[in-house]
């Protein structure tokens, strides 16, 4: 009997999608525009078409938005928007006849933040350096779940084109981060081996997160949306050592494991 007649046509499983959150602070396109080109460096390549949260919830009450424009800027710096937080229901309608789902209004958390950094009038990029390295497309997470409430560990080295995330918990990874590899964690980053590609802690808003590695060499790494990028290479007193990555106000500081030397 062949195979195809035990088949389902379909099948609809339960999977974790990572987004990211564009928190708009003004419904004015130029201004848009102009944050994230200084976000971004102008690059084409500082974000991969990742899917996007468009949250309203700082704009004024009754503040008109146009929504072909404000998709359209965000599409072009390759950042795809899938849905709408924190609107109010007058405006369901109109969201859902642009294509996004309309998350329902809530009033933010102070503990709330972005995978990216949020998208405001005309403002400073958070962390120097210009474009990272290009991204791997959005994906499931992979198979592993946390190993109780706080932790989540993968044995597998993390290839380039996958994408980690460990939501509600600290992360470790007993396996080698390949170059355009993703690993994200709302808590703590741990890989007890070589960090090469992306590496995004506290990704919820915890900015106590830290990220830790034997071997340092990564591309870019982030805690609670501050970004950091290494085009010109990790700092050579770190680099392919142990070291740590924390938040300090607004600056990521690179800090060896044993002590206090930091860059």
């Amino acid at each position: 009997m062949s195979k195809s007649l035990f088949q389902k046509p379909v099948e609809i499983k339960i999977s974790t999608v990572v987004a990211v959150s564009a928190i708009v602070t003004t419904a004015d396109v130029k201004a848009l525009d102009a944050a994230l080109s200084s976000m971004t460096g102008g690059s084409a390549d500082f974000f991969d078409d990742d899917l996007t949260v468009i949250d309203i919830a700082a704009l004024p009450d009754g503040t008109p938005i146009d929504w072909q424009a404000v998709i359209a800027v965000l599409a072009k710096y390759r950042l795809k928007p899938v849905a709408v937080r924190n609107a109010p229901p007058a405006m369901a309608a109109e969201i859902a006849s642009h294509g996004l789902s309309l998350e329902t209004a809530s009033k933010p958390r102070d503990d709330e933040a972005p995978v990216a950094a949020a998208v405001a009038a005309p403002v400073a990029a958070p962390a120097a350096a210009p474009a990272p390295a290009r991204a791997p497309t959005v994906s499931s997470p992979a198979e592993p779940v946390p190993n109780g409430a706080g932790v989540m560990i993968i044995d597998s080295p993390v290839r380039a084109g996958q994408r980690i995330y460990a939501r509600g918990c600290d992360l470790i990874v007993t396996a080698v981060v390949n170059n355009g590899a993703e690993i994200i964690a709302d808590g703590s980053i741990h890989v007890y081996n070589t960090l090469n590609g992306r590496a995004l802690a506290g990704a919820s808003g915890n900015a106590d997160a830290r990220i830790f590695a034997l071997n340092m060499s990564p591309e870019l790494v982030s805690i609670a949306g501050v970004y950091r990028t290494f085009e010109d290479g990790f700092p050579a007193e770190f680099a392919r050592s142990p070291a740590q990555i924390r938040l300090m106000g607004d600056r990521i500081d690179i800090l060896s494991v044993n002590s206090a030397t930091r860059a």
